[in-house]
């Protein structure tokens, strides 16, 4: 299965793909059903361990183990709970 940071590194740096249409969701314990999204836009850095979201409240770092799903203008393209991934390695 295909790691949800190679994942984000790969529509990061393909030029197939516009970072602006993906949209990543994340456990955020606290938040409304301890669940939180963030939009390519919105993402400031892709660190080795972690990547960094970018809000009004401030930095946020958010451990890839904590991702949850991501999707691409909609569509999804990974899921931690089904190993389901749509792009081609």
């Amino acid at each position: 299965m295909r790691t949800s940071h190679r994942l984000m590194l790969r529509l990061y740096h393909d030029a197939r793909y516009l970072f602006e249409g993906v949209c990543v969701e994340y456990v955020d314990r606290g938040a409304a059903d301890d669940r939180s999204s963030a939009r390519g836009r919105d993402i400031a850095e892709l660190d080795r361990d972690y990547m960094v979201i970018e809000s009004p409240q401030g930095r946020s770092y958010i451990p890839y183990h904590r991702i949850t799903s991501i999707r691409y203008r909609g569509s999804l393209l990974w899921d931690r709970a089904t190993g389901e991934h749509q792009l081609p390695e």
